[in-house]
């Protein structure tokens, strides 16, 4: 797996990502809003719908999506940055509950992009889940 190409970055990137999923598992919307780009957007794992950065903090703050754990691989993630670009794609074991009370349980791929603000450093812009299907063969 490369390297970001700085180390510095590659562990920036990785420290934002983990603080990223602990905020979504404790539902701190206030820690999610400081970590999120104000036109952050998700592509959501579970139907592929497009969620903006208000629907998203409003869901965790009502209680609408709640996140009991999501388990990441931080060793097997791939990370580069490119100027004020940052990339990671990476791979968790997630667990969440819809407002209807379905549970929904993945493995995934996830690529999150993000920008470097000289003032507040990382934040994240995109984040695209894609569910990997495990097969018993």
């Amino acid at each position: 797996m490369p390297p970001a190409s700085d180390s510095g970055d590659r562990a920036a990137l990785l420290e934002h990502d983990r603080r990223f999923f602990d905020a979504l598992v404790a539902a701190d919307t206030a820690r999610l809003g400081e970590l999120l780009a104000d036109d952050f957007i998700l592509v959501s794992i579970e139907d592929g719908s497009v969620v903006p950065r208000s629907a998203l903090l409003a869901a965790v703050s009502s209680g609408t999506v709640t996140f009991p754990a999501v388990e990441s691989f931080p060793e097997e993630a791939v990370v580069r940055s490119i100027g004020d670009i940052g990339i990671v794609i990476g791979r968790t074991s997630m667990n969440f509950v819809n407002s209807d009370g379905t549970t929904f349980t993945a493995g995934s791929r996830y690529t999150h992009v993000f920008t470097a603000d000289s003032a507040a450093g990382w934040h994240l812009v995109s984040a695209q889940g894609t569910r990997i299907a495990f097969t018993d063969a």
